[in-house]
Parts: structure tokens; sequence; C-alpha cells
């Protein structure tokens, strides 16, 4: 017998599943978590029938070790089974937290007061930040950045080669800065940050951003990695001086004469400088006797001795 695959209808959309976590992922998880459990348990086992073979007797102590170690595996084998469930609770942790917060305050409020203080409470809570200019650009700010966690998120499933289990960075936290974001994300094995330099321009479309800088947060970590997202230029604004401030209206203005600039210059109207060399005295030929030697020296006349007497 063939098996026939249900046509969709005129008109109508079939029903599908929605994909949480990835087959796999999933098929990963559940690989982890039987070797997690095995090594757990084992491991756990043993040591505390040894330890405990030392106080009863040694076939006890079995039974002490499997019940011990075969619960502890059952808690590593549980943990690494819902790693993809909590790595997704991360993802959305602030949003849930915010959304449990104004719902806890929103129930609160309304219990406790009437509708009319409940609504202008509300009005202020939303209105000042939207009005006060300061405020509003924060607001802005922060929901930006919950808002780049998740564009990452999507640049790394989408685009981004992970590694052989599926798993995807870990989105760490993000604040804003003066030109758009920052976000820190810790690599898992698979990728480096040589693969994140040759999509720079993809990650900077998906964040709806100018462009995005990718560089190492420590240096002792080549996984842990800070994203620089860039919006705007703010070397370009208008800055105005506080200096014009100071001078008052009724000061007087001086005049001052206007700076004449040179275009050319003349080289005749340029007066070259005199130099005098130093005059060199010519040198008397030194006097010789007969024979060619040189005399000897006259002896001083005052208080000397006479050569004479010596010879």
């Amino acid at each position: 017998m063939s098996k026939s695959s249900p046509r969709r209808s005129f008109g109508r959309k079939s029903t599908g599943t929605v994909t949480v976590i990835e087959a796999k992922v999933h098929r990963s998880s559940a690989r982890n978590a039987r070797m997690a459990f095995i090594l757990a348990a084992v491991i756990i086992g043993i040591l505390t029938a040894v330890v405990a073979a030392s106080y009863v007797h040694p076939i006890i102590g079995l039974f002490i070790g499997v019940a011990v170690g075969v619960p502890c595996g059952f808690l590593a084998w549980l943990l690494v089974r819902v790693w993809p469930v909590l790595r997704l609770l991360w993802w959305w942790t602030p949003e849930i937290v915010l959304t449990t917060l104004l719902l806890a305050g929103w129930v609160q409020l309304a219990t406790h007061t009437s509708t009319l203080v409940t609504l202008a409470v509300v009005a202020v809570v939303l209105g000042v930040p939207a009005a006060v200019p300061v405020t509003r650009r924060q607001v802005v700010a922060w929901v930006w950045c919950l808002i780049v966690r998740h564009r990452l998120r999507v640049c790394f499933a989408q685009f981004i080669v992970a590694n052989q289990s599926g798993s995807l960075p870990l989105i760490l936290w993000a604040r804003p800065t003066p030109v758009g974001e920052r976000v820190w994300v810790y690599l898992r094995p698979g990728l480096s940050l040589v693969d994140l330099e040759g999509r720079l321009d993809k990650i900077a479309v998906t964040c709806h951003a100018s462009s995005v800088l990718v560089e190492r947060a420590a240096d002792g970590n080549a996984a842990y990695l800070r994203f620089d997202i860039k919006r705007r230029e703010v070397l370009t604004a208008t800055v105005t001086s506080p200096l014009a401030d100071v001078i008052t209206s009724d000061a007087p203005a001086t005049d001052r004469p206007t700076p004449v600039v040179p275009t050319a210059l003349d080289l005749s109207d340029v007066q070259a400088p005199t130099i005098a060399l130093p005059v060199q005295q010519p040198r008397k030929p030194a006097a010789t006797s007969a024979n060619g030697s040189k005399p000897a020296a006259t002896p001083s006349p005052e208080g000397g001795d006479d050569l004479s007497d010596w010879i």
C-alpha cells in the first residue's frame, strides 16, 4: 500500500508544529544526558561504596553506592537534558522578568486602589518617560538592547556555522552606548573570532545598524567576545560652545587691523646678509743657521742662568 500525502485544500492552510528546540540540538542533548547519567552514577556510586565499605560490610556498601549514585546520575541527566530549555529561558529572561513585574504591579494596584487612581498612576508611569526627552532616550536605548540580543541569536542560528551538536553561542548581556549597543557573547566550540569578522556586514543588516565591530573582551579567553553595534555617528554632531554666553551684548568691539597675508615672494625685496670672513695672518718662516739647524733659544736676561756656564 502506497502512502499518500495529505493535500492542502483550496483556501485552507495546514496546521503545523512550532519548533522550539531544533532536532539536531534535541538529539545532541539526549546523547549528552545519557553520558552524564552513566558517568555520574558510576563515579559517585564507586566512591560512595568505597567510603561505605570502611564502616559496613562491602556488600552493604555496594548497595549504598548504588542508592547514592543512581539519584546523582539522574540529577546530572536532568540538568543536561533541560539545558536547551534553560538556555532558551536565559535568552528571554529580561522580557519574562519585566512582564512579571508589570503584571504583578498592575494586579496589586488594581486590587488596592480605585479605577481612577489606577488610571492616574498608569498615566504618570507611562507619560512621564514619554514626555521627558532624557528619560525617553534612555528607555529607547534599553529597548534596543533587548532587541539586539535576539537579533544576534538570529544571526547565529541562520548563517553562522555552529558546532556539530548545533549549540549556539551564549548571549550574556547588553548595555547602551553613545553610538548604539554593546553586547557580550560567549562562544561555544566550533566558532572563533575569525569566523565572525567575515560576516560583520550581515550582522549589521540583521541588527538594523550601520556597522558592527567585534573584539575580545578578555585577553586570556578567546571565547569571550564583545560586539559593538553602531547606529549613529556622534562625532559629526553640532556642539554649541558655552563661551558665547559669557560675552555680554554691551561689550565694546575692539578694532583690530586686518592682517596682510602674503601671496607671493619677491626676491629683490629680500636683503642678503653680509658675512665677514676672518683674515688669516701670514706665518713668518723660522730662522735657521748656516748648517741648516735651528738656532738655540735665547736665554732670558732677567734672573736666568747663562747656558755657557754649564758647557
